[in-house]
């Protein structure tokens, strides 16, 4: 088992980062939230010969899961996640493209298993623990490898901010519980990628962070 690393792709208006983990030395990967954008995707995977396992869906939105039934077709491998209680989200995808005129290359998506606290997901030997983190997606789940001191924590977290509690489904007392209960515990050494914008720390999230004082 080599290093774990991680490569991000920036998909749709929304510039969701689309995130390919991968095993540096065995080129296995998983693709996380391929929200669009699917021809950039696959470039990107078959510039760095890398031999994609499944899909990992964070929540429910638009510009994460847009693209994950397109991605599945092409590659030929499963949608894992997020939690069941984001069904609705996922089955209005492309109700919400009309909505935000984003055209016809998005679809809905049915995922080909859920996930629940507690389970575990893996590729090449990379082993990540599934937290629910609901309050941005009432499925929202955090993907979390104890041995990489690394989190996929989605749109739960952000670099100085937080994710939105105003869309259907989003509450903002789920979320900062989410936030405190669950990535908190963590530890302040864990490294995070996010959904859009820059990474961090958990611990300086927990220090300096303005919607956590």
């Amino acid at each position: 088992m080599g290093q774990l690393n991680a490569g991000i792709v920036p998909v749709t208006p929304f510039q969701q980062n689309c995130t390919i983990l991968f095993d540096a030395d065995d080129k296995t990967a998983v693709v996380v939230d391929p929200g669009g954008d699917v021809d950039r995707i696959l470039s990107a995977i078959s510039e760095n010969g890398l031999d994609v396992k499944a899909i990992w869906l964070t929540h429910g939105h638009i510009d994460h899961a847009g693209g994950a039934m397109e991605l599945k077709e092409a590659l030929g491998v499963e949608i894992l996640g997020p939690h069941a209680d984001d069904t609705p989200l996922l089955a209005n995808l492309e109700s919400q493209a009309q909505m935000f005129g984003l055209g016809g290359a998005v679809r809905n998506c049915t995922p080909d298993r859920f996930l629940t606290e507690g389970e575990t997901v893996s590729f090449g030997g990379h082993v990540f623990e599934v937290l629910h983190c609901p309050g941005h997606a009432p499925g929202h789940v955090v993907y979390f490898n104890r041995a990489a001191r690394f989190a996929h924590v989605g749109d739960v977290l952000f670099a100085g901010s937080i994710g939105r509690t105003d869309l259907p489904g989003g509450n903002h007392d789920q979320l900062i519980a989410s936030i405190r209960n669950k990535l908190f515990p963590l530890g302040d050494d864990v490294g995070f990628i996010c959904g859009h914008g820059p990474g961090g720390r958990i611990g300086e999230e927990r220090r300096t962070n303005p919607f956590l004082r």
